[in-house]
């Protein structure tokens, strides 16, 4: 896949913060269930990941060989990093951008910690980064497969009521152009209630 936004990550070319992108389940969550099937009681880390709605969307992830992605075109190194540190079984928020209505629509699970992101060598992807070689890459991306999908998206602006409480140290409001960000553990889960009740 390759998505981008702001700063390039699924996509966002990252000249600024922001990135872009995908992934579930071979049997997407039901829908219609509201109580979220998501197993968040082992330790493991949480982030948000940003993809630019009409580049790459959680329909396009869902419509993926086993729903399974690499997080491709992140051209941050704040946002590369934070990709570097993942490792198998974490868990993202589905960030949608550039679009009306930004939020989180679903979640994703990290399936393949870092790797070169093939992007970076081709001179026909937006993503070419002339720099780069093979012996020494720049680019790194994740690979993650769609978790949930949710019925009804968390929108931004549900959640800026929250801003200035208990989201107020996420970077979602700190650090608002990154593409791949942190999501400390009680936010994540104080996110996911917003979703269920």
């Amino acid at each position: 896949m390759s998505t981008v936004m702001g700063d390039t990550g699924k996509h966002s070319n990252d000249t600024s913060p922001t990135a872009k992108r995908r992934r579930v389940d071979a049997h997407p969550t039901d829908s219609h269930n509201k109580k979220s099937k998501i197993d968040t009681s082992s330790k493991r880390g949480y982030y948000l990941m940003k993809s630019e709605a009409d580049v790459f969307s959680i329909d396009d992830l869902a419509s993926r060989d086993k729903q399974i992605e690499p997080w491709d075109g992140v051209r941050n190194h704040q946002a590369k990093k934070i990709m570097q540190g993942m490792q198998v079984g974490d868990l993202a928020f589905f960030w949608a951008s550039n679009t009306k209505k930004p939020g989180i629509v679903g979640v994703v699970e990290v399936v393949k910690t870092a790797y070169p992101d093939e992007t970076q060598f081709d001179p026909k992807s937006p993503y070419y980064y002339a720099k780069a070689t093979r012996d020494a890459p720049v680019w790194y991306n994740v690979d993650v497969q769609l978790k949930e999908k949710f019925e009804t998206p968390i929108y931004l602006s549900d959640l800026k009521q929250y801003a200035t409480k208990e989201l107020a140290d996420m970077p979602l409001f700190t650090m608002k152009r990154l593409s791949v960000q942190h999501v400390p553990e009680p936010m994540w889960h104080f996110i996911l209630e917003q979703k269920e009740y």
